[in-house]
């Protein structure tokens, strides 16, 4: 049973990682419907915890969410085989284009494809945020809407739509919406909030100070993506800040094209934003920069991952710590549904984009429990043709 286990994690996470587009929001909306609609493999509950859980730990939010599935169906041999799969396509992938552009000094032309898979993406996170609200949202009956939590969901996507940092977001909506909840019972009980969180940022100091003391620029690749993956908490694109302060104003090791294209490379493949640290090894210090690199930058999700996910049902039987998780989980559909809307206010500008996200709509609609990667790859097509008209 356990082998097998491991074998549908294996075929599942790799088709994923070929076919996964759009970044962490979209990617768990992918996840949710595999994991959940298609495969019962666990409660949408729980899937909410883990979802709210991997808000407050640092790293690539949808990478966790693969180990975290993985834990859940195959202990920690299945954590390992989730995460590979799912990272390893958009590695090689993003490694072979390294590759070239290093041959080449230039990227293929992307912009087709992309034209059709941003429109569907968008379709993708508001379906999930639908299907998972209702359940985020609803009260103990089922029946009806629980106002406190759709009351904290709305402050957040305020907040967060105002500029408010993601995770800054995310811990305010569960702390003060927390002490909401449990202010509305009338019993107020304060346990902890993200151990995790402070324990990341501990590390920071201690990996900074053996930075600078290195010499060898490998152990100092290594170790600098390393710190970035120990302190990443929000979206992908705060890795460009990162990458920024390191490797273009402080190593000089790249320049500001470079970062960008290695940016871009990162938004094009499918899975994890964080190949685009493939792409930055491959440039400073070929194959062995580019393994170091991402091997660097995902050890922190692999060993946080590790610490939290069997925390997951203890802290959900807490009184206080349970309140904390519905108010997380309530602020990070907030926040995914921020994210669908600023999406649309870029991507939605003229009658080809806004044809896109209706046909993917309507493929939601219209076929029962269809897979998103087909909506992806229907944009993409409907993207490429559309583009040139």
């Amino acid at each position: 049973m356990k082998q097998k286990n491991l074998l549908e994690l294996a075929r599942l996470f790799l088709r994923l990682g070929f076919t996964a587009f759009g970044g962490p929001a979209a990617h768990i909306a992918i996840f949710e419907d595999e994991v959940i609609t298609k495969r019962n493999w666990m409660s949408r509950q729980h899937f909410l915890d883990m979802v709210g859980a991997t808000n407050l730990i640092p790293g690539p939010n949808s990478t966790e969410m693969a180990l975290h599935i993985g834990y859940h169906k195959g202990k920690l041999p299945g954590l390992f085989v989730a995460g590979l799969c799912f990272m390893m396509p958009a590695v090689l992938i993003t490694g072979f284009l390294a590759y070239l552009y290093l041959l080449y000094g230039s990227l293929p032309q992307f912009a087709p494809f992309l034209y059709g898979i941003k429109p569907a993406v968008i379709i993708i996170i508001i379906n999930a945020v639908y299907k998972l609200g209702k359940k985020a949202v609803t009260g103990k009956t089922r029946l009806l809407v629980d106002w406190k939590l759709l009351t904290i969901a709305l402050v957040v996507a305020i907040i967060n739509f105002s500029g408010l940092n993601e995770i800054v977001s995310i811990l305010l909506g569960g702390i003060t919406g927390a002490l909401f909840l449990l202010l509305s019972e009338k019993m107020i009980t304060l346990n902890s909030l993200s151990p995790l969180m402070l324990l990341s940022f501990l590390l920071l100091k201690p990996i900074t100070q053996i930075i600078e003391k290195s010499d060898l620029s490998l152990t100092k690749l290594f170790l600098t993506f390393l710190k970035i993956g120990a302190v990443w908490f929000g979206s992908g694109y705060i890795l460009v800040a990162y990458f920024n302060g390191e490797f273009v104003q402080d190593l000089h090791w790249l320049t500001r094209k470079e970062l960008l294209d290695a940016i871009a490379v990162g938004q094009f493949t499918p899975g994890p934003f964080l190949s685009s640290a493939t792409f930055i090894g491959y440039q400073i210090a070929g194959i062995y920069g580019a393994i170091l690199a991402t091997v660097g930058i995902v050890i922190p999700s692999f060993i946080f991952v590790l610490i939290l996910n069997p925390l997951i049902p203890r802290i959900r039987k807490s009184n206080y710590l349970s309140k904390f998780l519905d108010a997380v989980n309530a602020s990070a559909l907030a926040v995914m549904a921020v994210v669908a809307i600023k999406l649309g206010a870029e991507v939605l500008i003229d009658w080809k984009a806004i044809l896109i996200a209706i046909l993917s709509a309507a493929a939601f609609l219209t076929i029962k429990k269809i897979n998103s990667a087909y909506i992806v790859i229907g944009g993409a097509a409907l993207g490429y043709l559309l583009f040139w008209i």
